[in-house]
Parts: structure tokens; sequence; C-alpha cells
């Protein structure tokens, strides 16, 4: 698959992100901290949890394709198995997350009530993405490494990108299902 195809499929997912949302702008705030159970997160803890990866990951993003070389053309996009793996992990399947996984305490949400700003950065955090998609056009993002949450482990910026924005799709997938539940 050609670079151009994974970037495009890539800023559709976040531009669904967004149009998500913004909908949920619409929402109180009450509804958006609203939790199935004691161990369930809501919407905003969700957010919340994607807004902290991405705490990380859009400034690596930047860092690494600023300081990679330029290119004109449109290569052929390569994946490592172990992070493409990983990142297709991430996507729910059949209506369901095709496994649970353990968060990083640094990365798990405050269990106090959130507020709206939690949306409003969420939705900033997707409009940076875009950018970065968009800046990535002209790098190899199959040669560009990049740096993720597990340490000494480097993805490609292709696959991290993945990994980041199907990681935010399997969570925008659970917050829909949380609303799902309070309605």
């Amino acid at each position: 698959m050609k670079q151009s195809q994974v970037l495009n499929d890539l800023k559709q997912r976040t531009e669904r992100f967004i149009e998500q949302a913004e909908k949920w702008k619409s929402l109180t705030q009450d509804e958006l901290n609203w939790r199935e159970g004691s161990e369930k997160w809501s919407v905003l803890q969700c957010l919340e949890h994607l807004n902290l990866y991405g705490d990380f990951y859009l400034p690596e993003f930047e860092k690494r394709i600023l300081a990679a070389t330029q290119i004109n053309s449109d290569p052929e996009f390569k994946g490592g198995w172990f992070a493409e793996k990983t990142a297709n992990g991430m996507l729910p399947k059949d209506n369901k997350l095709s496994n649970s996984m353990n968060t990083f305490k640094n990365m798990n949400p405050d269990h106090s009530k959130l507020t709206i700003t939690i949306l409003d950065r969420f939705l900033k955090q997707q409009h940076q993405m875009l950018t970065m998609l968009e800046k990535a056009e002209s790098v190899n993002i199959s040669k560009v490494k990049c740096k993720i949450t597990l340490p000494v482990i480097k993805f490609n910026l292709g696959s991290t990108f993945k990994f980041v924005i199907y990681h935010n799709d399997r969570h925008l997938w659970q917050a829909s299902n949380v609303l799902n539940q309070l309605r």
C-alpha cells in the first residue's frame, strides 16, 4: 500500500473523531462523566486517557518529522510485523474489543469528575494530529523511527501513527458505548 493511502485513511479516521467529539459538546458535564460502574470509564475519562497519550506522541511526531529527510515521492508503506500487530490489536472487531488491556498508571485518567475542558483539549489534539499527518506526507514514514511509550522499543512513524489513531478509535468506540448505556 502506498504511503499516501495509509495517511489518507488515518486522516479520515481523525476527521471522524473530530465530528464525533463535536457532537458530544452538546451533552452535559454530568452525562460526559457518567460511568456504568466504578471500574468503568466515563466519556471524559476515555478522552483524558487519549489526551495523556497525545501529550507524549504529538511532540514526538513533530520532532521526528522535522528531523527527517524530505522526499518527493509516494513510497510503499512497510510496517514492522510487531508494530502492525500491536496497532491492529487496538481496533474493535465484530462490535467488541478483541482484547482487554491494562493501562499504564501514568496514562490512567483521574477517577474524579472531569470538566468539559477535557473534550476541548481532545479536539485541539485531533486538529494537531491532522497537521502532523499532513506534514508526514513529505517524509518516508517507513524509515523514520519513533519512540513509543514502551521504553527501548521503536516503531516506524507510519506504524506509530496507526497505533495512536487506532488506539483513539478503540476508546472513542468505548466512549460511544458508555453513552449508549446511559440512554
